[in-house]
């Protein structure tokens, strides 16, 4: 049978290994690897890479914020800002408020979605109200319909869970196979802080970074992992930002835990000094904050060593009347929490990437490790026989003055950088997206990807002393 569609003469990389093959395509699959294939069409590669689609497993689409703020992204404009930057599959939040119901926020989720993503896409669910019902109904059955991974905070008034609840989530999750990933913050020191500042009149955004310490972050991690170890579960502690933390993942993952990290943009590329520019601060305003540059340079290395198994956007697309809804007279404390990061995510490290990390480790960091972690490989995530066809062809040459993107935020936290590497034909299961910075692709068109469970995400099987001890009077812990 006739081949649809070759991509000849490129290199192309994997996680594994980099080779010259041309990539046969037949309907939404890649079925041949090897060199001489024709095909009723043809892009030529050469001298181009050929690299997966990237996977961006953490990011905010259409998500009404903590404190009622709408993200600037519906699910069209963020996909076509993702598709622009290289990435091909998205998994952003369903986010449930306090009192409502799981069922019916997924519910919504999936219709807008559906309606308007060009990229294939999944979900994480935000639980927030972890009730008889979530837990023992809502959210088994979104687990069990492909929803395998939500997350939960340890801040953030309106949504942060107290230590119990944050133990029966962990409970649900074991039970039902999911990941459960964790905004680790101390709230207390937060809200300590912060009251302070404002009373003090100390509101300019730079208090918002003063506030957010770091030993916030290490504390709240190593308070999660414990939890994570007595309940046996395995945790995704999401946008890590300082050493400190860091080294308590390493810490935990050197003890055989199954703790992972990820981190984003905003902390290889932003320091706290970008924000300490007055007012306009509020747009480089995320949480955790960006630190400095010793904070970087231990996030480089944790990308390098695999303490940190991810890295995603985080992108948070929140224009200016959720950056500053009062104006001059805004406090860091009524300033919407994220900046915008899709479409530059795979740009960003490319160009920055290159004396530090390998064309593997890049599509590993971007792709391969999360279509693992969330149940998606190898169907995404790599080139190879049998998978979709979701690829990027990059040009490693081609420079880029960063101006504006594809997003609804208005603005973009890079502005003015020179990338050195880009994405110039982008194809989602076959066909093709993006072609020389232009969009091909209908509204509608990216599936919903049901996702299985992941065998490096099982319980380890093994008991605290505690739990130990439980099991040897015959007084079994029922999770």
């Amino acid at each position: 049978m006739a081949l649809d569609l070759v991509i000849s003469g490129g290199t192309v990389v994997t996680a594994e290994k980099t080779f010259h093959a041309d990539v046969g395509i037949r309907g939404e699959k890649i079925v041949e690897l090897k060199a001489g294939l024709s095909g009723e069409k043809t892009i030529d590669a050469a001298g181009k890479l050929v690299l997966p689609g990237g996977v961006d497993s953490h990011c905010h689409i259409e998500q009404l914020s903590s404190m009622g703020v709408m993200t600037a992204d519906d699910f069209y404009s963020a996909t076509v800002s993702a598709a622009h930057g290289g990435t091909t599959t998205v998994i952003p939040f369903c986010a449930q408020h306090r009192g409502d119901v799981l069922a019916e926020v997924l519910a919504d989720y999936h219709s807008r979605a559906r309606a308007k993503a060009v990229i294939d896409y999944g979900f994480h669910l935000i639980i927030a109200n972890p009730d008889e019902r979530t837990l023992q109904r809502d959210l088994p059955a979104a687990i069990h319909s492909g929803v395998r991974s939500f997350k939960i905070f340890m801040t953030y008034e309106r949504t942060r869970l107290t230590d119990e609840q944050i133990l029966d989530v962990m409970a649900a999750a074991r039970k039902n196979g999911a990941l459960v990933m964790v905004h680790a913050e101390n709230h207390g020191v937060i809200s300590w802080l912060a009251g302070r500042m404002v009373n003090q009149g100390n509101t300019l955004p730079r208090y918002h970074a003063i506030c957010h310490t770091r030993g916030a972050e290490a504390e709240a991690i190593e308070r999660v992992v414990r939890f994570a170890e007595l309940v046996d579960c395995p945790i995704l502690i999401v946008h890590v930002s300082t050493p400190e933390g860091i080294e308590a993942i390493r810490q935990a993952r050197a003890r055989g835990l199954k703790v992972f990290g990820e981190t984003c943009p905003q902390y290889l590329f932003l320091t706290a000094k970008d924000i300490d520019i007055g007012l306009q601060g509020a747009l480089f305003c995320c949480s955790p904050p960006p630190r400095d540059e010793k904070a970087q340079e231990a996030c480089w290395r944790g990308l390098k060593d695999g303490t940190l198994h991810v890295y995603s956007s985080d992108h948070a697309p929140y224009g200016m009347e959720g950056k500053l809804p009062k104006g001059e007279k805004t406090t860091f404390k009524e300033m919407a929490n994220g900046v915008p990061g899709l479409e530059l995510r795979l740009p960003l490290l490319f160009t920055y990437g290159k004396n530090r990390i390998t064309l593997e480790e890049f599509v590993n960091l971007t792709s391969t490790r999360h279509a693992q972690t969330y149940g998606l490989y190898p169907r995404k995530g790599t080139i190879a026989v049998g998978s979709d066809a979701d690829i990027a062809i990059w040009d490693p040459e081609r420079k880029v003055t960063v101006e504006t993107t594809h997003d609804r935020t208005g603005y973009t936290p890079y502005k003015g950088r020179v990338l050195t590497g880009w994405p110039i034909t982008v194809l989602s299961r076959g066909e093709v997206i993006v072609a020389d910075g232009k969009l091909a692709a209908e509204r509608g068109r990216g599936q919903f990807l049901e996702r299985a469970p992941s065998p490096a995400l099982k319980p380890l099987g093994r008991d605290v002393p505690e739990i130990a001890q439980l099991k040897a009077w015959n007084t079994p812990l029922q999770l």
